[in-house]
């Protein structure tokens, strides 16, 4: 475990080392990777390359329609550096490609990621990191209270839709040829055939 508790950069070479949530929510990362805290672990992942990142385009310009279309149902659509989830309990902090919030954070913090759960979190799933993201994120989001995850599967070209039902997640699984919707947000389709038509 990293000891200083002044450490204010991390990089690379601090994968797979201990440190506590608290000093990593104070941690800035070196550029060129991403950094997630995993039950206390440090975890240091390459920077998505533009596929990943026009998938993950699609669904930001999907919910932008949707906010203009149908104001007040959305307050926030954040991923990346943009939004957070700090899970104290886990000693957890992830990072969505996309966290969608329908309500306001509860207080002013502009860093309102330990009070503020996202209502939707969107991972997709890039070569290598499929074990994070179908089975140990799957397991933090349930615990954080999110209420959707969907899981977006460029090889499979299938997105897995996981819903909650009290303390577990229901599970379905859609395919290209299908359309994505949910009742958080009423009216909203997008085509998972247009998701995965970036990649062509």
């Amino acid at each position: 475990m990293l000891d200083t508790a002044e450490l204010t950069v991390i990089g690379p070479e601090h994968h797979g080392t201990r440190m506590p949530l608290e000093q990593f929510a104070r941690a800035k990362g070196r550029p060129g990777h991403l950094y997630e805290l995993e039950k206390g672990v440090i975890v240091v992942v390459p920077i998505p390359g533009l596929p990943h990142g026009r998938v993950v385009q699609e669904f930001r310009d999907a919910f932008s329609e949707y906010r203009r279309t149908h104001p007040g149902v959305i307050d926030y659509v954040g991923g990346g550096g943009e939004a957070g989830l700090q899970m104290p309990e886990m000693q957890s902090e992830r990072h969505p490609d996309v966290a969608v919030y329908l309500t306001a954070p509860l207080t002013p913090d502009p860093q309102p990621w330990e009070d503020w759960t996202p209502d939707l979190v969107i991972e997709v799933v890039s070569q290598g990191g499929e074990d994070r993201d179908y089975r140990i994120k799957r397991d933090e989001y349930l615990r954080a209270g999110t209420r959707l995850y969907w899981v977006v599967d460029p090889q499979t070209r299938t997105v897995l839709v996981l819903t909650r039902r009290g303390d577990t997640w229901r599970e379905k699984r859609v395919a290209e040829s299908s359309t994505l919707t949910t009742a958080l947000l009423p009216g909203f389709e997008l085509m998972v055939a247009q998701i995965f038509a970036v990649l062509r």
